[in-house]
């Protein structure tokens, strides 16, 4: 892709983190971008700081509750004409071990992380498959290629993604649909601050992960030339995301360092 210009994006986990930083990119280059999550209010002022913001539209939405996204997708293709981009990014994140989690917690994550952002992408599908393309752009984690400490349904839900959007791919390639799925390893972001205990409640902490990760701007433009390219898959991070590369062809070396790392 030589240009991000009028390219209409749809962003969730729009009001922070590296959905806030995908935003002020793509905005920055032209696209027209639809900004989603749960607070209109954070929404609103994060438009209103974009270069051209009557070019962009907000939409609240809360991944816990999908049922209405069928109409929400019919209003963006509606107002906007097409849908070229769909960076599937909201979730949530968890910091308690599994024994201390209850059920419910699991299945609250796995319902935003997993339901909730296949439950939009079928709701983009239809206007992509009508038009014969589009891009679904996946936010997975290094947790969604091996299990970590506190990560039990976190780490699950990933894993989750990639079985579906692989698949997906596979079914829809013939109808010029692409997907990238993206796992970043440690990024400055507020995840573990906004991360679930054993409670159900914020975590509340700054993990060193993420104080000492990479900065959101470095992870964001490394996602946007992996879309510009049309990669499959990936891996954002430091010296993290070599764990990837190690499980894959040293499987008991990496049982062996993977035990010594940090769980925060």
């Amino acid at each position: 892709m030589r240009t991000w210009k009028d390219k209409v994006v749809w962003v969730s986990g729009a009001s922070s983190g590296i959905g806030e930083g995908i935003v002020r990119k793509l905005a920055s280059l032209g696209a027209k971008i639809i900004l989603s999550a749960r607070t209109s209010e954070s929404l609103e002022k994060i438009k209103a700081s974009l270069p051209n913001p009557e070019n962009h539209m907000c939409i609240p939405l809360d991944l816990e509750h999908s049922s209405n996204f069928p109409e929400l997708a019919e209003i963006v293709y509606s107002k906007m004409g097409k849908i070229d981009f769909l960076f599937n990014n909201g979730g949530l994140s968890q910091r308690s071990e599994a024994s201390e989690t209850p059920l419910a917690i699991d299945r609250r994550i796995m319902e935003i992380n997993y339901f909730g952002n296949i439950a939009l992408a079928k709701a983009v599908l239809p206007y992509f498959k009508k038009q014969k393309s589009g891009h679904f752009v996946v936010i997975s984690s290094v947790s969604g290629k091996f299990g970590f400490f506190l990560r039990s349904a976190y780490s699950a839900s990933k894993h989750a993604l990639h079985g579906f959007y692989e698949s997906l791919f596979l079914e829809e390639e013939k109808n010029n649909i692409k997907v990238t799925i993206a796992c970043p390893g440690k990024i400055n972001t507020n995840i573990s601050v906004n991360a679930l205990n054993g409670e159900g409640k914020p975590h509340g902490k700054m993990d060193h992960n993420q104080a000492t990760g990479m900065s959101i701007e470095v992870c964001v433009d490394k996602l946007i030339r992996a879309v510009e390219l049309e990669k499959m898959e990936i891996l954002i991070g430091n010296r993290e995301i070599k764990a990837v590369t190690i499980k894959r062809f040293f499987p008991r070396l990496f049982w062996t360092i993977i035990k010594k790392q940090s769980a925060t």
